[in-house]
C-alpha cells in the first residue's frame, strides 16, 4: 500500500538516488535517437479510439510479485504488436524492481514512445531517464508541490526534450499542472494512501481537464468493457499496469482493451 507513511520513505529513498545518480556520470543520449512524438501518440482523433498505454512493472507493494516471463523488451514488444500507443516502464529498483535498463530495453524494442514512471523529485533523475532513452517522465503533484518543484521539473524535462506527464488527484491538482506548463495530464483513479479506485471522482477531474490538455486515465481498467465505458468520457488515453503485468501473455487482453477502445468510441459518437 502506498499511504502517506510508505510514500515518505519512498521520497526519502529517492532523495539518497539522487545523491548517488548526481555524483555519477550519466551517458549522453545518441544524437540518432530523438525523441519521439507524446502529445502525437495520446491525443484522440475527435472521432477516433481511446488510446492505450501499457505498463511494465514487475512488482508492487500493493500486488506483490507480477508476471516475470516477459523481460521488458520482450514485454513493450508484445504491448506494441497488441496495439498499445505508448509504453511506460517503472524505474523504481526498491519497490517496483525496475531499472532505468529496463526502459532502455523496452526502448529499444519498439517504434511507439517510452515514459519514465519513477517518484521523480530532481533533475538528475530526468537526465537518467534521458540517457535511458526516455520520450516521457512522469511528475506526482503530491510529491512536488513544495518549493517550486513542480515547475521547474516540467520546464527541465521539456529543455531536454521528454515530455512531462503530470498525474493528479482532483481540481486543484489539475490547477497546479496547468500553471507548471502540463499538455499531458493524468488522473490517478487509484487513491494512493487507500488504493481504493473512485470512478467518479476520477470522471468528474478528467472532465475538467481543457481540451487542449491530453487527458489521461490512471489505474482501474481490467477488460474491454471497461475500456469502452472510458471511450465515451473525455478521456484521450489510459494507462494500463497490473491488469496485463498478471499476464504472461498480455497481448489477448490488450487486444481485447483495444476493441472496447474503439467500439466505445463508436457508442460515443451514436449517441452524441
Amino acid at each position: 500500500m502506498i499511504g502517506m507513511g510508505l510514500l515518505a520513505e519512498i521520497l526519502a529513498q529517492k532523495a539518497a538516488e539522487v545523491a548517488a545518480i548526481s555524483a555519477s556520470s550519466v551517458a549522453p543520449r545518441p544524437s540518432d535517437d530523438p525523441p519521439r512524438d507524446v502529445l502525437r501518440a495520446l491525443r484522440r482523433a475527435p472521432e477516433g479510439p481511446l488510446r492505450l498505454i501499457a505498463e511494465i512493472k514487475f512488482r508492487s507493494p500493493s500486488a506483490g510479485v507480477l508476471s516475470r516471463t516477459l523481460a521488458a523488451g520482450a514485454r513493450a514488444r508484445a504491448y506494441e504488436r497488441g496495439g498499445a500507443a505508448m509504453v511506460s516502464v517503472l524505474t523504481d529498483r526498491t519497490w517496483f524492481d525496475g531499472s532505468f535498463d529496463d526502459l532502455g530495453a523496452a526502448r529499444a524494442e519498439v517504434s511507439i514512445p517510452v515514459m519514465c514512471k519513477d517518484f521523480v523529485i530532481d533533475l538528475a533523475q530526468i537526465d537518467r531517464a534521458w540517457s535511458a532513452g526516455a520520450d516521457a517522465v512522469l511528475l506526482i503533484v503530491r510529491c512536488l508541490r513544495q518549493g517550486g518543484l513542480l515547475p521547474r521539473l516540467v520546464e527541465g524535462a521539456r529543455s531536454r526534450g521528454i515530455e512531462p506527464f503530470v498525474e493528479v488527484v482532483d481540481e486543484l491538482e489539475i490547477e497546479i499542472a496547468l500553471a507548471a506548463g502540463a499538455r499531458v495530464v493524468g488522473v490517478n483513479a487509484r487513491d494512493l494512501d487507500t488504493l481504493e479506485v473512485d470512478t467518479e471522482r476520477t470522471k468528474r477531474v478528467l472532465s475538467s481537464i481543457p481540451a487542449d490538455t491530453v487527458a489521461v486515465h490512471l489505474s482501474g481498467l481490467r477488460s474491454g468493457e471497461d475500456a469502452a465505458a472510458l471511450a465515451a468520457s473525455r478521456a484521450d488515453a489510459a494507462l494500463i499496469g497490473e491488469a496485463l503485468m498478471r499476464r504472461d501473455d498480455p497481448i489477448p487482453l490488450l487486444e481485447e482493451l483495444v476493441r472496447g477502445a474503439a467500439g466505445g468510441a463508436k457508442m460515443s459518437r451514436k449517441s452524441s
